[in-house]
């Protein structure tokens, strides 16, 4: 048989079957579709724990309450999560409940949308330690047996002094905006952001179509920075709108 000319007709047919399930996947399919990545730092890893960040939950328990439960079937030694629970107040008694499900130490920083919801933090201050772990605030903890030094970075200046790494530990730093790694002087052994929801429309060979303030181009994955290895989780949520494409929402599996 002889193959089908393929006539202008035809090709735009195929053009609009194509954009519908792409619009379907980023719509329907991808924004719930969460993804297990897995990052190794080394050859003989001591700690194995798990990144998520921006839930920006708006009421869907039932996605939320999946996040969990994959988390703690992964079984981590512990959990970093890098802001934006929430971008309205409301939300944030249930999203404390679902997050309080988690069955191991969870620590966190804030995000932007936390700052602007006006929600009260000490709500989650109290949700974290429940956990074992803690809302790192400018803030700093010592885990893993003395082991890790785990800081969490919410604000720059000099009214905000940065927690000091430890030579003799591995420090691991937590901060909300993934540009913030070219402010840092000291060196870390890993840090660790979120924010930029890897723009959440990727396009093939070329990246991002837009992504926030403050991400520059560390958009998504490790990157080598002046500080030391950074990751960019893509986070769980959305902002604005509910779409993903090539950008499934992620927790990250990390062992260091």
């Amino acid at each position: 048989m002889k193959p089908k000319k393929l006539t202008r007709r035809r090709f735009l047919l195929a053009s609009l079957f194509t954009s519908l399930l792409v619009a379907g996947d980023a719509r329907c399919v991808e924004p719930r579709w969460v993804k297990t990545r897995r990052l190794r730092l080394n050859n003989a890893p001591a700690h194995r724990f798990v990144q998520f960040s921006d839930l920006h939950y708006k009421g869907d328990r039932a996605h939320a309450k999946s996040v969990v439960d994959k988390i703690n079937s992964l079984s981590p030694d512990f959990v970093c999560f890098t802001g934006d629970i929430i971008e309205e107040a409301k939300f944030l008694p249930e999203a404390l409940e679902i997050l309080s499900g988690i069955k191991t130490p969870m620590y966190g920083i804030p995000g932007n949308h936390d700052y602007w919801s006006k929600a009260p933090f000490d709500d989650i201050f109290k949700c974290f330690a429940a956990t074992g772990g803690a809302f790192l605030e400018d803030d700093q903890r010592i885990i893993a047996a003395g082991k890790i030094n785990l800081m969490g970075v919410a604000r720059l200046g000099p009214k905000h002094p940065l927690p000091s790494p430890k030579p003799e530990m591995k420090n691991i730093l937590l901060i909300h905006y993934p540009a913030w790694a070219k402010e840092f002087n000291q060196k870390f052994d890993l840090l660790l952001a979120g924010h930029s929801h890897g723009g959440q429309v990727r396009i093939p060979f070329y990246g991002p179509v837009m992504v926030p303030f403050l991400v520059d181009e560390y958009d998504l994955g490790l990157f080598q920075t002046k500080a030391g290895p950074l990751y960019v989780n893509a986070g769980i949520g959305w902002f604005p709108y509910p779409i993903r494409f090539n950008c499934r929402p992620e927790i990250t599996v990390i062992e260091i």
